[in-house]
């Protein structure tokens, strides 16, 4: 049998063991008071604080995108352009189009055009010839009218059998010289409409070579704002653009954003949506460095509501804060979360 000082002990460390429980148990529950206390400032029951987490964007940013040169030019060549990254200012260039096909299409042309004006000079002699063949034809039918004419009145006094004669000898000679008359008419119309012709195409050559000439500045691509330079993705091979590579019309080719002032890109739930309005005043923190703040406001709230993805039901509404004071630390792209404050 146990003896007292047995039992004793066995006491003692049933207390100990029991006195163990209780604190793990007290500790326990502090720690959960807490961690309820932090969610509790998180989710902010009593709807004083709505956090929601976005992404900047520099609210200043040119997307260069490849234009229309003519319906020659659907495509260009990058024979030079920018490192990814780079700090360019305003009027700097960052992108050269191969300007061979150009410069070939400019050669062509001013071909053409010698051969149109050698064409357009030789038209203006053959029409003075055509004109002083004409104005010759028509003095002689004159001529031959006139001359007619004094036959017929001076036979007046013959026999009825000339007299017909020399009538018929008359129309024939009227015949003729008003045949002379429309076709000078008929000539003058249509050598002014060729004329015409021939004008338009000389000066459809001019207009695009002088077009060409003026395309030929616009193949250097220059940023019209500072900041940092942008390679888009070339949509086929799923890379950057680079030396080499064929633009079509209407492709991005690249970006610069203006570093200077940014703006937050983020979405509200939709029952949160109502508790903002347009100058509400924001809270910034980037996810980088919690430990510094940034002062924005709303400066844009969207009209439509969407799902905020394909794989959630939760419905968001786009918001956009811009951030009121101008940091190089703010790059575009990084996350930060946004606490709008309620009044």
């Amino acid at each position: 049998m146990p003896t007292k000082k047995q039992n004793d002990m066995r006491t003692k460390d049933h207390l100990l063991v029991l006195i163990l429980i209780v604190g793990m148990v007290f500790f326990l529950h502090a720690c959960g008071s807490r961690q309820e206390e932090k969610e509790a400032d998180v989710k902010d029951p009593a709807g004083t604080k709505i956090v929601e987490t976005g992404e900047l964007a520099a609210i200043n940013s040119r997307a260069f995108v490849m234009t229309r040169y003519g319906r020659y030019w659907s495509r260009m060549k990058i024979i030079g352009i920018l490192e990814h990254g780079a700090v360019v200012q305003a009027g700097d260039s960052i992108i050269q189009f191969d300007p061979a096909e150009v410069k070939k299409y400019i050669s062509d042309r001013e071909s053409q055009l010698e051969t149109q004006q050698a064409v357009l000079e030789k038209y203006y002699v053959d029409r003075q010839n055509r004109v002083q063949e004409l104005e010759s034809r028509y003095k002689n039918e004159q001529t031959a009218y006139d001359l007619k004419k004094i036959e017929l009145e001076s036979s007046q006094f013959e026999n009825p059998r000339t007299i017909r004669i020399k009538e018929l000898e008359f129309e024939q000679a009227t015949i003729s010289l008003n045949k002379i008359k429309r076709l000078i008419e008929v000539s003058k119309a249509l050598e002014v409409t060729t004329m015409r012709i021939e004008q338009i195409r000389l000066q459809q050559l001019k207009n695009e070579i002088e077009h060409a000439y003026k395309i030929l500045p616009s193949l250097t691509i220059r940023t019209p704002i500072s900041g940092v330079f942008q390679i888009a993705e070339n949509r086929r091979t799923r890379e950057l653009m680079k030396i080499g590579d064929e633009v079509y019309q209407g492709n991005n080719m690249a970006n610069v954003p203006d570093l200077t002032w940014m703006k937050v890109i983020t979405t509200v739930n939709e029952t949160d949506y109502f508790k903002l309005r347009l100058g509400q005043k924001v809270i910034i923190r980037l996810d980088a460095m919690p430990q510094y703040t940034f002062e924005g406001e709303v400066s844009y709230l969207g009209k439509l509501c969407r799902l905020k993805d394909q794989n959630s039901r939760t419905k968001v509404f786009d918001v956009e804060v811009n951030v009121l004071e101008s940091d190089t630390r703010l790059k575009p792209g990084m996350t930060v979360s946004c606490e709008f404050i309620q009044d």
